[in-house]
């Protein structure tokens, strides 16, 4: 590492995913960097509609769509990516993605085109939604539970339904989804074995539980049909922390995350044994630096942001004599 307060350059860049969409993300960005918006052009060629404007404009609660989303964020996470490389910013050695935002780590990292993948991800959202009728899958934020005690709640409250962890985001944050009913039963269970805060998120597709299995095998038809690649980058993680070795297994692991909980936590963890010490959240908000925070406390990790010119300069002045 260089001195000066240069950034050590054992370098991760993690992409989030659904919950972090905001209507007027990015605009700042896409006034002063053409290629955000000819990210997104390339994104509403596939769609039929302007990406963009849903964006910037809403309303807010279509783009809260599972089936709009999903691409926004993808076309969130592509464009920030572009703007850093486009100003030189260095390639990382490791990527991973946060559920919808692995999707956006394979176009970063050349495993797959990036209309093509705005064409799964959409498909993807479709058939998520169909799987589960509206209203009729939910999921829950649950602070402070070990999750030992959350398995218990969910095993007590499920009653014949599914309610499952299907997020383990961080130390004592864990989301869970199933059955609507099965979820606000395990809210109550969950409150009982003392839980800080027990939050219903507002979506209506449960994601990563097993209600979403033949969704997943809708989705796998269509990935089979895709062309994917070996990523660039050395290490590609899944959401179940496995590392990105084949094509096949790239598809495989794109439809078992459907179904299979997120291991945040642990995927980070294992980015960490691996060398890497500066993450950077590539795209809107800061949702995945402020789990990274909560899951490791280390005087060399560095955690970082690229939503704005501002913020990008900033990395890229802190990235020095390295970049």
């Amino acid at each position: 590492m260089a001195n000066g307060g240069t950034l050590p350059m054992t370098l991760a860049f993690v992409f989030p995913g659904q919950g972090s969409q905001s209507v007027g993300m990015l605009a700042e960005l896409g006034a002063v960097e053409p290629v955000v918006r000819a990210t997104f052009a390339e994104a509403s060629e596939v769609l039929g509609y302007d990406l963009w404007a849903l964006c910037q404009d809403g309303p807010e609660a279509d783009l809260g769509s599972t089936e709009r989303t999903q691409p926004a964020m993808l076309a969130a996470g592509v464009a920030t990516w572009r703007v850093w490389v486009g100003r030189g910013g260095p390639r990382p050695v490791a990527m991973a993605g946060h559920s919808l935002g692995e999707y956006t780590a394979l176009v970063c990292s050349d495993a797959i085109d990036f209309k093509t993948a705005i064409d799964v991800v959409r498909f993807r959202g479709q058939v998520m939604q169909q799987a589960v009728p509206l209203g009729q899958g939910a999921m829950a934020a649950i602070l402070g539970l070990e999750d030992a005690d959350l398995d218990a709640a969910c095993r007590e409250a499920a009653q014949g339904e599914v309610v499952e962890p299907v997020n383990f985001n961080a130390p004592g944050q864990i989301v869970i989804a199933g059955n609507a009913t099965a979820v606000a039963r395990a809210i109550d269970a969950a409150k009982a074995r003392g839980a800080k805060r027990a939050v219903l998120l507002p979506v209506s597709v449960p994601s990563h539980s097993s209600l979403m299995v033949g969704a997943a095998e809708r989705l796998a038809a269509k990935l089979a049909t895709v062309d994917v690649r070996l990523p660039n980058v050395a290490d590609v993680y899944t959401v179940d922390v496995r590392k990105h070795t084949s094509p096949d297994g790239i598809r495989q692991s794109l439809k078992e995350q459907l179904f299979k909980p997120v291991r945040w936590a642990d995927t980070i963890r294992a980015m960490l044994a691996g060398g890497a010490t500066t993450f950077v959240e590539c795209g809107p908000g800061k949702v995945l630096t402020s789990l990274n925070r909560r899951i490791e406390r280390r005087p060399d990790l560095k955690l970082l942001a690229l939503e704005d010119s501002t913020s990008i300069a900033a990395v890229l002045a802190a990235c020095g004599d390295n970049a």
